[in-house]
């Protein structure tokens, strides 16, 4: 079996954090914030951004220590395959329902610009061909993808940082911050905390990184830095320029660039939407596919899925199955009920990845502070769990159980082969 290559660098795998946390959040948070928050709501993403560090901290170490591609399938191992194999599904399932969420999302834009295209059969036919065009893309090659990828991210991120000063330069000096209620900021809080969930799509093609022990931990830190000052300005230059409210409850940050620019600032917003969309469904399928890839090597799925491209070198199978799963999950709005536990199944696996430290390959040694800070983040991604609904319960639990049913399909032929 052909083992896929390591190009991925240091800057590869920023592009893939980055991407993976950023997408529709930033252009929708901003109005619920000013709403619910006022003018402290800013100063939200930095702490969170802080707290977060609990989790992150020994996240990146636990990332560090496992240099194979499989993100929590690999970490979830060392508790026994089944274990790697259903924190590998949950976790598949969740980022293929959010891919199929924003492509949604993304017509919903498009169709600004262009009258029917987020309905009927254009809407079918656009959802298609995005799709189509990136799975082709992550095919053809990780060099390929990576350029398209770090393109988008310039378009996503200069646009929104060029509007964004700007009404902040326009209105300033800016409100003065005043603190809610703790109990109301506790829920401010964990609305945040979602904003950043994603940085982890870097670990899944650990096994395509270069110095994975360096450049992982590194990728995580520089890509939280920069989501968190994105975040924090975009919703400073939102509560100068528009402190009264009254914006577009879907499309918040339009009504800023029409602030700043007129029907210009509009435009460049739309655009910008478009561009970061893009970009989170491109690092998406650049990074997910590698999930089924490393189960099929470990047999846990048909070794299909383990085959790679004899010219791209990429795991051609399991990139066309992410997209025509997406591509079903998108046209068919079945995807809607898996947002709900999109977030509390990512909890599990950042609890997971902290607690399998001990037992990464090479037993590192670990001091008594490793430990402990690994049980506060495996303790605040509790807490943030059991803010979850009972629905998300349940889903998650169903979820949990069709992957069970699909482990002990996968053994049966096994045996049967054997």
């Amino acid at each position: 079996m052909t083992e896929l290559p390591r190009r991925i660098g240091l800057a590869g795998a920023i592009l893939l954090s980055f991407n993976g946390a950023v997408g529709a959040g930033i252009f929708a948070l901003p109005g619920t914030l000013l709403a619910d928050f006022g003018t402290f709501s800013p100063w939200l993403f930095p702490l969170v951004a802080l707290g977060s560090m609990l989790i992150v901290l020994p996240f990146a170490r636990s990332v560090a220590a496992f240099p194979e591609s499989g993100g929590p399938v690999t970490y979830g191992r060392v508790f026994g395959p089944l274990a790697g194999f259903e924190l590998g599904w949950i976790y598949y399932i969740s980022r293929a329902a959010a891919f199929a969420a924003n492509a949604n999302v993304l017509t919903a834009y498009l169709a600004r610009w262009w009258t029917g295209a987020d309905t009927g059969a254009l809407r079918a036919l656009l959802l298609i061909a995005l799709i189509a065009l990136l799975t082709l893309v992550n095919v053809a090659g990780v060099r390929r993808s990576l350029s398209v990828l770090g393109g988008l991210t310039v378009l996503k991120a200069l646009p929104l940082l060029l509007i964004t000063i700007t009404a902040i330069v326009l209105s300033f000096p800016p409100p003065a911050a005043v603190p809610p209620p703790l109990n109301a900021l506790e829920a401010g809080v964990l609305v945040v905390f979602y904003a950043f969930i994603g940085f982890e799509n870097l670990t899944v093609p650990a096994g395509e990184t270069r110095d994975p022990e360096r450049a992982l931990p590194r990728a995580i830190f520089v890509s939280m830095t920069a989501m968190t000052l994105l975040y924090f300005l975009v919703q400073l230059a939102f509560v100068s320029a528009l402190p009264a409210g009254g914006a577009d409850e879907k499309a918040p940050l339009i009504d800023l660039g029409g602030w700043v620019a007129g029907p210009t600032g509009i435009a460049i917003i739309t655009f910008t939407v478009i561009a970061s969309l893009a970009g989170n469904l491109h690092g998406n399928l650049a990074a997910t596919p590698r999930l089924t890839y490393a189960m099929g090597e470990r047999r846990e799925l048909p070794a299909w899925f383990a085959s790679v491209h004899p010219r791209f070198e990429t795991p051609a199978n399991s990139i066309a199955f992410m997209g025509l799963l997406a591509a079903a999950l998108a046209l068919s709005g079945s995807f809607v009920f898996l947002a709900a536990v999109s977030v509390l199944s990512r909890l599990f696996v950042y609890a997971a990845t902290i607690a399998a430290l001990p037992y990464a390959p090479g037993r590192p040694r670990l001091k008594a502070a490793h430990y402990l800070l690994g049980a506060i983040g495996i303790a605040v991604c509790t807490w943030a769990a059991a803010q979850a609904d009972a629905q998300a319960w349940l889903t998650l639990g169903a979820l949990a159980g069709a992957g069970l049913l699909l482990y002990a399909a996968a053994r049966v032929v096994r045996i049967t082969r054997s």
